[in-house]
């Protein structure tokens, strides 16, 4: 589980301490996916189709979102870093269960979803500076009568495969000898789905997520977000561990971005206003925790 390293003494010191690392000239010598960057000039996105805001198909069937902005901007500072008077953006579409092979094999360059920074996948991957912190929480119709987890049990509850709800959900049912029947959606617009066709009593899943999913239904007061936080999340672009020289980059330009102003602006779009397709507003002010991290930038994050 998360623990809030920011604002625990030390970790203020640490972040300033990594940006001003992140901020001094670029190494001299490129790592080997620089290298193919510069040999190419094209890097490859990948993202994921139905998780807006952060990163879905628009109405044009081209991805776009927060964390696709985000990565967008990285990119443009890594084009400057290695002089390049253009470089081309692949995207690969990716699930829950196939994104960390996408970057494992190097299909893709960086992960542009919304993928939690934990122990368990840093054995496989790397993180940037976490952009989002999200709470576990659940869906349910408003008329349900479901308020919080106690609720449950008994009861059919879907999450979506391939995300650490499921290792949560499982845990949890085992605490509270719940008797959960737990089923798993392949993505999370099939889990919604399952919840708005009464194949299941709630949509487990990050809040911000699930947010996302009512904005977009045609009658949104008929589902609500309910229960305590099982856990907080913290997102984060995902990239390889075997590549030190891009990490130092993309690191440096992310925080680049959130010392400069421009991750607020970007956020303010995403999070603040009506966004394209399916035209309207999530309206989630940037909650303490981001606020908190955007002051001082670091990656380091408790489990």
């Amino acid at each position: 589980m998360y623990t809030d390293v920011f604002l625990r003494p030390g970790y203020s010191i640490l972040g300033a301490m990594l940006l001003s690392s992140w901020l001094l000239p670029s190494p001299a010598v490129a790592g080997p996916t620089l290298a193919k960057i510069r040999d190419t000039q094209a890097i490859t996105i990948a993202y994921r189709e139905t998780t807006a805001p952060f990163s879905y198909l628009d109405a044009e069937k081209k991805p776009v979102g927060f964390t696709v902005d985000l990565c967008l901007k990285i990119i443009e500072g890594i084009r400057q870093e290695l002089k390049l008077p253009q470089l081309k953006v692949n995207y690969l579409a990716v699930t829950p269960s196939s994104r960390i092979a996408a970057i494992t094999s190097g299909q893709a360059d960086l992960e542009c979803g919304t993928t939690t920074n934990n122990a368990e996948r840093r054995k496989q991957v790397a993180f940037t500076v976490p952009h989002f912190f999200a709470g576990v929480r659940m869906a349910v119709r408003t008329d349900s009568g479901i308020k919080n987890w106690i609720d449950l049990r008994g009861r059919e509850v879907v999450t979506t495969k391939g995300t650490t709800t499921v290792k949560l959900l499982n845990d949890r049912n085992k605490v509270r000898a719940l008797a959960l029947k737990l089923v798993e959606g392949t993505d999370h617009s099939e889990s919604f789905s399952m919840l708005e066709k009464g194949q299941a009593a709630a949509f487990v899943m990050d809040d911000v997520i699930l947010y996302g999913f009512r904005a977009s239904m045609k009658r949104p007061e008929e589902f609500a977000i309910v229960g305590d936080a099982l856990s907080v999340e913290p997102y984060a672009i995902m990239l390889t561990k075997d590549d030190a020289e891009l990490k130092t980059s993309v690191d440096r330009e992310m925080a680049n971005l959130q010392n400069d102003g421009n991750f607020r602006k970007i956020y303010d779009k995403w999070f603040m206003h009506p966004v394209p397709s399916p035209g309207k507003s999530v309206n989630m002010p940037m909650g303490y925790l981001l606020r908190d991290s955007i002051l001082f930038p670091t990656d380091k994050i408790g489990d």
